[in-house]
């Protein structure tokens, strides 16, 4: 998904907002926000990954020390 991302904020930061027409530019506008909520969405992505490795090696260490 990462990849993506940069690559959609790539393209639409190249777009000559100049030329466009008001039509144009709100749907660039929503188009950005859509962008920011993504990458927002990935960021907290990213930190339930972290938050679920955690304590699966809670939990596989308390599995290990139960056991003995």
């Amino acid at each position: 998904m990462a990849d993506t991302i940069a690559e959609t904020v790539e393209l639409l930061y190249t777009i000559d907002q100049e030329n466009l027409t008001p039509d144009q530019q709100i749907a660039l506008g929503t188009a950005l926000a859509t962008l920011a909520q993504a990458e927002r969405l990935e960021q907290i992505n990213e930190r339930l990954r972290g938050i679920h490795q955690v304590l699966n090696s809670w939990a596989m260490k308390a599995t290990v020390d139960g056991g003995r």
